[in-house]
């Protein structure tokens, strides 16, 4: 199994905060899978709704050493940035230690990310490098997923699990509803308290792990 884990990192060096700052109206985000060529260092960015100053503010952009705009169609822009040897990014230390930046878009105030990442063990440490520069990091939310596949694995216990898919068996979610929660009950020799409460917690992370993040 791996990790999931959606964060929220801030720092004054990381890339293209300046820009980030000073044009408040334009999202940016990371082209996925766009950098293959490690000693290139160069990334691409997908921009909407940028106005006629956002060029002038990528030259001022402390954490950019040079661009290119590579595409544009109405709003949206496609722009070629090779960063400074002193601009902050978190993708390299996530390869670094086993993991993916599938996402990267732009906030109020820095980047966030959803890191694809092989264990806790990682994300502990990609946090205490995060910690050693000083880049403010928030973690928003983690769940586990079949590694690769891209097939998210809600965090259930067995027995949510069980009360679930019984639940969904006998029709306890059709309408008009088929069974009780205390025929269920019967059937899982617990309560009907203790059914109510594993359909209600494991219903409450199906919905978290698949339609947020929806």
């Amino acid at each position: 199994m791996s990790l999931i884990a959606i964060l929220d990192i801030a720092h004054p060096d990381l890339a293209l905060t300046p820009t980030i700052r000073d044009c408040p109206d334009a999202s940016i985000e990371v082209v996925p899978h766009s950098t293959t060529d490690p000693e290139t260092g160069l990334f691409f960015y997908l921009v909407e709704g940028a106005d006629e100053t956002f060029e002038d503010v990528l030259e001022r952009d402390h954490t950019v050493a040079d661009w290119m705009l590579v595409d544009e169609h109405g709003s949206t822009r496609v722009y070629r940035l090779q960063h400074t040897e002193d601009a902050a990014l978190i993708s390299p230390i996530a390869t670094e230690l086993g993991g993916l930046l599938l996402k990267a878009e732009t906030n109020d105030r820095g980047w966030t990310n959803r890191l694809h990442l092989p264990d806790r063990e990682a994300l502990a440490a990609l946090w205490e490098r995060c910690e050693e520069t000083d880049i403010s990091c928030e973690l928003h939310r983690m769940f586990r997923q079949d590694e690769w596949t891209g097939e998210t694995v809600p965090e259930l216990t067995d027995e949510q699990r069980v009360a679930l898919v019984r639940a969904h068996e006998e029709g306890y979610f059709e309408e008009p509803r088929e069974t009780s929660l205390e025929e269920l009950a019967e059937h899982l020799d617990i309560s009907p308290t203790a059914v109510g409460g594993r359909i209600r917690r494991g219903t409450g992370q199906l919905v978290e792990t698949t339609l947020l993040e929806e």
